[in-house]
């Protein structure tokens, strides 16, 4: 069944769910490529926008490389991404809209995926706002640029712009801003908005926090695996710094100029991209966000000493990325901030091993346990229930606590330790951390 919407944006058709109407792929922005994005406030007039399907995802190296053989690839693909088709395309500018019926002034939800700044989408296995609009939210998914198409630097984008790199970021604070502007017409309260991601997701969120010019664009922000700062090595560099990696990968494509990289194929563009892969082993640190002197003025390790004095949340599991640093560093800035850290201590069910990887959060955050292939229990929708209660109530408030739960302090250097029996304050056990990072490490 399908549901019609009058906004300032135009007339939107969309899907009726059993607690929400759902409204996908709607086009916040266009962008042309290594151009930065020009924001898309109004359709022609008379237009009917359908917003029944998911839209365009960014392109990225699994568009033509998948790399299923490698066993991480293969691990997260069967954890979040069997059995689905995406559509790829450039013009990726899209966030989608979970809304409940009859709402005005509700809190709104921004999440941002993560994918380690190269992949990514809103269309996930793991992803769906349902159980927030349950509970009266308005829940945002976002798409933006990732890889190449987000974060190439050189010196022409700087001479055009003045600046250069974060396709991506600069995305992300567009969509925010479109939300502040049209989520009103949805129920939403423009002035009530919290920003939720994962992993790199998480870390572009921790970058957004730590602009002055972003200062009232949201109140409160939840940063699952990658809140407080990443690792010293993996910290933003300057932009130039990381242009003479985006020049050998124009000598590999085969362009002379600038202007023949923008218009190259983008199977040519992937397949560049894959051999540089093979050649060097710092391509993770040159896709990614850069001190570009706009979105991230200075250096982190300096910014981070000044973040927005909003509400935090903070959270990472037992066997995260660098369990025991992403629990150092995100505990770190929870004190700092009088910040609110949870720490999750389920091992994922089944026979791989994996206790709780990476990401084995997701499906709690977003009750979506049921479309998992991981044999979930009764108890495990239950700590998935408490979980998401907490958010709203963040969300609500800027604190988590709500009558009939587990009391949640933000005492400095405490978490909210989630295991399998018990919910309560507590200290992760670091040994534990240490221990799984270096028998378990990545997911097999």
């Amino acid at each position: 069944m399908t549901v019609l919407l009058q906004t300032g944006y135009g007339l939107l058709r969309g899907n009726k769910r059993e607690h929400c109407n759902e409204f996908l792929g709607i086009r916040y922005a266009r962008a042309g490529r290594f151009e930065y994005a020009v924001p898309v406030d109004h359709m022609d007039d008379g237009d009917e926008y359908d917003a029944t399907m998911f839209g365009s995802v960014c392109p990225q190296l699994r568009t033509y490389y998948e790399h299923l053989e490698v066993p991480e690839r293969k691990f997260y693909h069967r954890e979040f991404r069997n059995g689905i088709s995406y559509r790829y395309d450039e013009d990726c500018l899209n966030l989608n809209i979970y809304a409940p019926e009859g709402v005005s002034k509700a809190p709104v939800i921004i999440f941002i995926y993560g994918g380690g700044f190269d992949s990514g989408t809103t269309k996930d296995s793991c992803i769906d706002g349902d159980a927030y609009c349950k509970r009266g939210i308005v829940f945002v998914t976002i798409n933006y640029r990732v890889g190449v198409l987000g974060y190439l630097t050189h010196k022409k984008i700087e001479s055009a712009y003045g600046h250069d790199g974060n396709f991506g970021l600069d995305d992300q604070a567009l969509a925010i801003e479109w939300v502040g502007r049209h989520i009103e017409d949805f129920g939403g309260d423009p002035k009530n908005i919290t920003l939720m991601g994962q992993s790199a997701g998480a870390i572009s969120i921790q970058y957004l926090c730590l602009s002055p010019d972003n200062e009232g664009l949201f109140q409160h922000a939840i940063m699952m695996s990658g809140g407080g700062m990443f690792p010293k090595f993996a910290l933003p560099r300057p932009a130039e710094k990381t242009r003479e990696y985006w020049l050998q990968l124009m000598e590999i494509a085969g362009c002379n100029s600038f202007d023949e990289l923008k218009t190259l194929g983008l199977k040519e563009l992937f397949t560049a991209i894959e051999e540089i892969r093979k050649k060097r082993k710092d391509n993770t640190y040159n896709t990614m966000p850069v001190i570009d002197e706009y979105h991230i003025p200075e250096p982190v390790d300096v910014l981070i000493e000044k973040p927005l004095r909003i509400d935090y949340m903070i959270g990472f599991t037992n066997n995260d990325l660098y369990a025991p640093i992403m629990a150092k560093i995100g505990t770190k800035f929870a004190s700092d901030n009088k910040g609110y850290v949870y720490y999750f201590d389920i091992d994922a069910p089944g026979d791989d091993n994996n206790g709780a990887f990476h990401s084995s959060d997701l499906r709690y955050m977003f009750h979506t346990l049921s479309k998992s292939h991981r044999p979930y229990t009764s108890r495990d929708e239950e700590i998935s229930d408490l979980m998401i209660d907490y958010v709203c109530s963040f969300a609500t408030s800027g604190n988590p606590n709500q009558k009939g739960r587990p009391k949640w302090k933000n005492t400095p250097g405490t978490a909210l330790c989630i295991g399998p029996k018990n919910v309560a304050m507590g200290k992760p056990f670091m040994p534990k951390l240490w221990w799984n990072m270096i028998a378990k490490g990545e997911p097999k």
